[in-house]
């Protein structure tokens, strides 16, 4: 069916590090602020705040701080050595480009930087990273709709845990054994991950084809539902011979 729901702004979490250093392919500018930055940049933490230093300009940032770009048609900025494969044997650090809006937000003495991005546009990278782009049509619309049905079951989990306690429980307790499902309490600064953890996501530097767009195009806003519910359509590319219930690994259902 047709999701008839108002389609939100994704907050993909890129990465974190001490000192983030990136390229604005454009001009971009502050969220508060009427600067025009561009070219060469980095932001790290400092005495408690958040500084961005672009040529001979900083700007200073209790919290957070988002780029917004000037002419989002032609925009995209490139993230340095982002960490890929976090605490698996392929994990390694590449440059990966985007378009869309850059937020940081400061915490642990550390910069998250998060991508703000339309989830049509986050889905055309996602079925490109996640398999091939070369992949039949058909593959790729399925693949754009189960992708599509777990991002806004995930979100919509985490508004019911902010807003309906007790509804999602995260753990029980018997007398002879101890439960506890941690998914839906990974993150809770944005909205999904780009690693593994969630789905892999790549911006543009993993080029989608003009199939994988019409495949997002053409399934645009379907979600699969049970008693209308979207339904958390998990998915892998390889179980290794074993599989399991769904109650037995993310939640009670």
């Amino acid at each position: 069916m047709k999701n008839e729901r108002e389609i939100p702004e994704l907050q993909v979490c890129i990465f974190s590090a001490e000192v983030i250093s990136f390229t604005l392919n454009g001009l971009y500018m502050p969220e508060s602020d009427s600067l025009r930055l561009s070219g060469n940049c980095k932001v790290f933490y400092d005495g408690g705040s958040m500084v961005l230093v672009s040529g001979d300009r900083e700007i200073e940032s209790s919290d957070q701080l988002v780029l917004i770009p000037v002419d989002p048609g032609s925009s995209s900025f490139t993230l340095q050595d982002v960490i890929i494969g976090l605490n698996f044997h392929w994990q390694r650090k590449e440059d990966q480009s985007f378009i869309g809006c850059l937020k940081f937000i400061a915490g642990e003495e550390k910069i998250t930087a998060i991508n703000l991005i339309s989830i049509e546009e986050y889905l055309k990278s996602v079925i490109s990273s996640e398999m091939k782009a070369t992949a039949s049509e058909e593959l790729l619309k399925a693949h754009a709709v189960i992708s599509r049905g777990w991002l806004l079951a995930q979100m919509e989990k985490r508004r019911n845990l902010d807003s309906e306690a007790g509804r999602y429980d995260t753990n029980f307790t018997t007398d002879s054994e101890i439960v506890r499902w941690y998914d839906r309490e990974d993150h809770k600064k944005f909205d999904v991950c780009a690693d593994d953890h969630c789905q892999r996501y790549q911006g543009i530097t993993r080029a989608g084809t003009p199939v994988v767009a019409k495949a997002v195009e053409e399934t645009s806003g379907e979600v699969l539902t049970y008693e209308e519910s979207i339904c958390d359509t998990r998915y892998y590319k390889c179980c290794g011979g074993v599989t399991e219930l769904f109650e037995n690994v993310w939640e009670p259902v």
